[in-house]
């Protein structure tokens, strides 16, 4: 009795390798897109800030000046925080800054040592910037 190899094993498809090369092709070309679009988005942010100078004023004041730039109409929020020479938040406000310099004052619960931006979000911005 004799048992031909293409009975066993089934004949060479070349379609399937066509199909193969297709679909990894595609995959490939959708995971370059979405790596330029993450890139893309997260180094143009709606709001971006960073802090010029703070000041512990009193016991319960410290002061700081935020420089805001933000990218069209958007509705901003900030936050910042007072710490002591323990690292403990001891105040901390959120604020809606304007285009340019801000400068808040912050209540503390104690006497801070350092003031620390959190960042600011915009609404389709949820990682402070």
């Amino acid at each position: 009795m004799s048992v031909d190899l293409a009975d066993r094993y089934g004949t060479h498809h070349p379609g399937r390798r066509v199909v193969l090369i297709i679909t990894i092709v595609v995959a490939v070309v959708v995971a370059a897109l979405w790596v330029v679009w993450a890139g893309w988005f997260h180094s143009t942010p709606r709001v971006a800030s960073e802090m010029n100078t703070f000041s512990v004023v009193d016991t319960h004041t410290a002061k700081a000046v935020v420089r805001v730039k933000l990218d069209g109409a958007v509705d901003p929020n900030c936050q910042i925080r007072a710490l002591s020479t323990d690292h403990v938040v001891v105040g901390e406000l959120n604020f809606e800054p304007s285009e340019g310099s801000n400068e808040v004052s912050i209540k503390t619960v104690r006497k801070a040592s350092s003031v620390d931006l959190v960042g600011c979000t915009a609404k389709d911005q949820p990682r402070p910037q």
